[in-house]
């Protein structure tokens, strides 16, 4: 943990709401009847804003109703990501790509000749009559993404083999994705899978679409094979505009209709197929990073039917040609990424690579992971709210621990003398392995330090200490008996003290695991904060102060009874200098 926090130079946790303020957002249902909103719905809303907000219980986000409205309190500023990731329907829909071309406004306009969009080849038509024509590829253009968007580069197998991933030495740009044209024989900056001996069939660069510049009547489907595709969506894809910057947010698409859609960026426009797999066929999502390169990537599990849907749909479009053999991949209704499948990709799993990081990969898992809204919305009020509660009431809460903490200090010093500093140094240690994980926890997994957190933490020191008191008690009881040496009654006691200290530690984490689960709020964060320090307790008394006793029992000063060693004649209740002889012998 300290290796981590020099690393990352994290040296502070991170505040939550009522500490270091945030921002508010409220949604509004948008209906198209006029009706009021089904209050059932509201309420799934909630559950699913606030699991994707506060996924782990570790954020400190803050998700109410008022009427038919949702308000939204996140900690921290700046927090437009989160925002676009409540009020997006994130399912993801898998997709054939049946046509693609550059976007453009309507109508239809001559396309630029070095758009920052992916170039390719036109597809064939299918009698195969010829090999597709291949442009230069191009990079895609600075443009940023919508809020809350993850753009990703490459759909491949979830284990892909080591040294299969190939790259092109040439292409080591710094955009955010990489593309490359139909036909090309190298993949760029290792999106492109290799075959091995140990096939790990991977999907290269997303978007390898035909560059397909529109004939001199301007039409984008010129050269395309159009046969399958409903007539009234070749009208929309002529005539779409991708410039936009609401395109597709909170479209709820039919997955079993063709649709029209665009590229998150607005560089790219796509008719794509009925949805091959859906969102609900996702098990899970993970953001990790690739054990071979280091990037980070979201790793995609499908349930039994959705792992056979997918190997299906890969297997059945690696032979055509291109665009065809593009799988897109639909989230809010706009496509993220349309990697091209070279070979079949079974085994229920797969994986999401480009220039993601930590935060983006993250995102794009918790909206995969957390599903699609029940109703349609938007963001009615944005608002930046100050802290309330602040930093004196920060202040309080410290000062207060620190008192805390003092009172215990001189209760075993006076109480216990030399056994207390082995209760001192025992906390001290609790202290700073707490703060540790705090910190850690703070930068790496969300968590954000609250008031309700603080007064948890305060009273672990109770907790703490209350457990080595009961093993200091358990000893003197056993060197009172007159029968041990101070090294026995140590052992002896420690097998005695343990189950009472695990047991009462056992109670105390239950209690904190059924207020986390069943509360919400600050009531969870104490709830977090007990666990946690509950956990923290076991480690301490375990691993530093039942072995630094026994250290303390070879030591003349407590094996000897010295008067301020906490376990003289006197305070064992035993007068006679013979009896301490024997049970010293």
């Amino acid at each position: 943990m300290g290796a981590t926090i020099a690393l990352q130079k994290a040296f502070v946790p991170k505040f939550g709401l009522d500490l270091a303020g945030g921002t508010t957002v409220t949604l509004s249902p948008v209906l198209s009847d006029g009706k009021a909103p089904p209050s059932e719905s509201i309420d799934r809303a909630i559950t699913i804003i606030r699991a994707r907000v506060n996924g782990q219980g570790l954020s400190d986000a803050e998700v109410a109703r008022a009427n038919d409205n949702i308000v939204i309190s996140i900690a921290g500023v700046g927090q437009q990501e989160a925002l676009g990731l409540v009020s997006t329907t994130a399912e993801l829909r898998m997709r054939q790509v049946l046509a693609a071309a550059p976007a453009t406004e309507p109508p239809a306009q001559q396309v630029p000749t070095a758009p920052a969009t992916p170039g390719g080849s036109a597809a064939p038509t299918p009698a195969g009559s010829g090999a597709p024509s291949t442009a230069a590829s191009a990079e895609p253009g600075a443009s940023a993404t919508p809020a809350g968007r993850a753009l990703s580069s490459a759909l491949a197998a979830a284990t892909p083999t080591p040294g299969t991933v190939g790259g092109d030495a040439g292409q080591g740009t710094n955009t955010r994705t990489h593309h490359r044209a139909a036909g090309q024989g190298a993949g760029t900056r290792g999106t492109k899978a290799r075959a091995t001996a140990t096939p790990s069939p991977t999907a290269t660069s997303p978007a390898a679409t035909p560059s397909a510049a529109p004939a001199d009547n301007g039409d984008p489907l010129a050269g395309q094979d159009t046969s399958g595709i409903e007539p009234a969506l070749l009208d929309k894809f002529r005539t779409i505009d991708c410039t936009k910057k609401d395109r597709g947010q909170g479209a709820q698409d039919d997955p079993a209709k063709q649709i029209v859609a665009c590229s998150d960026d607005g560089t790219y426009r796509y008719i794509l197929d009925k949805a091959a797999v859906q969102g609900t066929e996702i098990s899970g999502a993970q953001a990790g990073t690739d054990p071979t390169t280091g990037e980070w990537i979201v790793q995609v599990n499908f349930k039994s039917k959705g792992a056979s849907q997918f190997a299906d749909i890969t297997r059945r479009i690696t032979s055509l040609p291109a665009p065809r053999n593009q799988l897109a991949n639909v989230l809010d209704g706009v496509v993220i990424v349309a990697p091209t499948i070279e070979e079949a990709i079974p085994g229920g799993s797969a994986r999401i690579s480009g220039s993601f990081n930590q935060t983006t990969s993250t995102e794009l898992a918790d909206q995969l992971k957390y599903g699609a809204l029940p109703l349609k919305f938007k963001q009615s009020e944005v608002v930046s709210v100050s802290s309330t509660l602040g930093q004196d009431q920060l202040r309080g809460g410290l000062i207060s621990g620190a008192f805390g903490l003092l009172i215990v200090v001189l209760y075993l010093l006076l109480y216990y003398r030399g056994l207390g500093l082995i209760g001192v140094a025992s906390l001290g240690v609790a202290t700073v392995v707490t703060y540790s994980i705090v910190t850690v926890l703070s930068h790496n997994a969300g968590f954000r330090l609250s008031l309700p957190h603080i007064i948890g933490l305060v009273v672990s020191i109770g907790i703490t200490a209350d457990s080595f008191i009961v093993y200091f008690e358990r000893i003197r009881d056993e060197i009172k008996e007159g029968h041990r040496t101070l090294r026995s009654a140590v052992e002896v006691a420690w097998r005695r003290a343990r189950r009472t200290i695990l047991v009462a530690d056992a109670v105390m984490f239950i209690a904190a695991i059924v207020l986390f689960f069943l509360a919400v709020g600050g009531v969870a964060g104490f709830a977090f904060a007990m666990g946690l320090t509950t956990l923290i307790d076991i480690v301490v008394v375990f691993l530093f102060t039942k072995p630094l006793m026994s250290l303390a029992a070879r030591l003349r000063f407590f094996a000897k009874g010295h008067k301020l060693s906490g376990l003289d004649a006197e305070r064992m209740g035993r007068t006679s200098p013979a009896e301490q002889t024997m049970q010293e012998a």
